[in-house]
């Protein structure tokens, strides 16, 4: 049995889930977030909780059944808390603006790079540090990524975009023989 499929999900006050054959939808104070519902991977509500059962222990149902109940778990903890992640810019003259609905960089390049922000998401600039958050743990991390790989960080001095917490691991440079 799936260690983490067979932990039930507890329904917080405020939030309702409906179970439907084909879609599981989860609505809370935030928003409301729809998922489909995995072959295999049964969904039940029952006193307050969600169970997540799977049909037999064929190993592609054995796989689809904690990630089902990891999905559902986090799109309860999206529309009551959100998720967010925080992204650092590092380097001279980098320099980081919200533009309407996006942000406006500075990253070193000649021109300055625009990023248009999905639907959902939002971003919050303060000095160096963008915090990206929304409902959807998957859509934030995917934002996340793609503002990190416009000036992923480099090796040598460290600038560029990086998450809150990474560890960039540095070279030395250059150590040619004296002369």
């Amino acid at each position: 049995m799936s260690r983490i499929g067979k932990l039930p999900i507890d329904i917080p006050s405020g939030v309702t889930i409906t179970v439907d054959p084909e879609f599981i939808v989860v609505a809370g104070s935030k928003g409301t977030l729809k998922q489909f519902t995995m072959q295999g991977v049964t969904v039940v509500q029952e006193e307050g909780q969600i169970v997540v059962t799977r049909e037999n222990d064929e190993p592609k149902n054995r796989s689809k059944h904690g990630l089902m109940r990891t999905l559902i778990s986090n799109m309860v903890v999206g529309v009551t808390t959100g998720f967010s992640k925080q992204l650092e810019i590092n380097g001279v003259g980098y320099r980081v603006a919200l533009a309407g609905a996006g942000l406006k960089m500075n990253l070193g390049f000649s021109h300055e790079v625009n990023y248009s922000l999905p639907t959902g998401v939002t971003a919050v600039v303060e000095q160096n540090l963008i915090t990206v958050s929304g409902i959807d743990k998957q859509q934030v991390g995917q934002v996340a990524a793609e503002i990190r790989s416009l000036k992923k960080p480099e090796p040598y001095k460290g600038k560029g975009i990086k998450y809150v917490g990474e560890r960039i691991i540095r070279k030395s440079g250059k150590s040619g023989k004296d002369k």
